[in-house]
């Protein structure tokens, strides 16, 4: 290579090495004046805080994260710690379709707040926070899992919220675990009651039949374990009837993780 050639190279190479940092700087700048118009806030609450995407303290500590001990099966938090790889009287006398369920904590206090917010709030970007939660909380799940796979939402229901919020998780959940993401691998076939106020006989009568594999998915779905995604865990009713219809899909098992879960006491 000639001197003119070397000299050319190390000037376009010192060129793009400028663009470089300016474009860094431009991009600080733009992120200062932007949090300097806009201070970033809490998204629960709204009060201020020292990054936007977060909670402020009095809203952090009204979270009821779950953590061990808890049952293995059903993610329910025990009281007392009684040793690892306990399974809870319920699970024992209600075994549930899928195999763990977990949860990133109570379906109460913010949680409640932020479940509300990002369902009917159309605050979309709730889900970037909650699924990263998710991940942290299901970690142990997206180590052994082959794909995820959100709770639709039927047709007209999709319609009328226009966007399904647990798929929203589920983005967030596969993007955080490295993990490929299905929205199409199940799909809710029946229009469902709302479940709020029904018992759990009824929530599983009302389900019945309610979701389906394509059976152009079940190419996806054989010998693979799946992670199966949802905003709240209650009584179990969706997510045996949808982890019912994954397995006779060619699912080999099926895992359940919610952001927050109902936790009855006692």
């Amino acid at each position: 290579m000639s001197l003119p050639q070397k000299l050319q190279k190390t000037m376009a190479i010192a060129s793009g090495g400028a663009l470089r940092s300016g474009r860094r700087w431009l991009g600080a700048g733009l992120k200062g004046l932007v949090e300097l118009i806009y201070p970033p806030s809490c998204i629960a609450c709204r009060a201020a805080t020292d990054q936007a995407q977060g909670l402020c303290a009095a809203c952090w500590s009204g979270i009821g994260f779950i953590e061990r001990p808890f049952c293995e099966r059903l993610g329910t938090p025990f009281e007392v710690d009684l040793g690892a790889g306990l399974v809870s009287p319920a699970a024992i006398a209600d075994p549930p379709v899928f195999a763990r369920a977990r949860a990133a904590c109570r379906f109460d206090g913010t949680a409640r707040e932020l479940v509300h917010r990002l369902k009917y709030g159309d605050r979309l970007e709730l889900a970037l926070m909650l699924g990263r939660m998710m991940a942290q909380a299901g970690h142990e799940l997206t180590a052994e899992c082959d794909l995820v796979v959100p709770v639709p939402l039927h047709r007209f229901r999709l319609w009328t919220r226009r966007f399904n919020q647990a798929s929203a998780l589920a983005q967030v959940v596969a993007r955080q675990s490295g993990l490929p993401c299905e929205h199409q691998a199940l799909t809710r076939v029946k229009r469902t009651k709302q479940q709020v106020g029904l018992t759990r006989a009824q929530r599983g009568e009302n389900l019945q039949g309610a979701f389906k594999v394509p059976p152009a998915m079940r190419p996806r779905l054989e010998g693979r374990r799946v992670l199966l995604v949802d905003d709240v865990l209650t009584t179990g009713a969706t997510a045996n009837a949808a982890a019912r219809a994954l397995l006779r899909g060619g699912a080999t098992a099926v895992d359940m993780l919610s952001f927050a879960r109902v936790v009855t006491e006692g």
